[in-house]
């Protein structure tokens, strides 16, 4: 195992927990598409955490893979606006 403390996985659960909450206040119509965003920011932190944290260079793939996540929260994020 890496020489990290647990303690990390405190401010990781508040997080979570945080966004949980605030996920409940969110209009229903709405919760979906700010739970999409989530997951598109997730990935792509997760692939940043990789590079900077880890110390692994993200592959092309990676690289692919997290700006096809974004490009996908995007649209869903934004479609419904352009429609109106």
């Amino acid at each position: 195992m890496h020489d990290r403390s647990a303690l990390w996985l405190i401010p990781g659960a508040i997080s979570l927990a945080l966004f949980a909450y605030l996920l409940t206040r969110v209009e229903v119509e709405f919760a979906g598409r700010a739970y999409a965003a989530y997951g598109g920011i997730y990935i792509a932190a997760a692939i940043a955490w990789l590079w900077a944290i880890e110390g692994q260079i993200p592959t092309r793939w990676d690289i692919i893979g997290a700006v096809i996540c974004l490009t996908g929260m995007a649209i869903i994020l934004v479609a419904p606006m352009l429609q109106k």
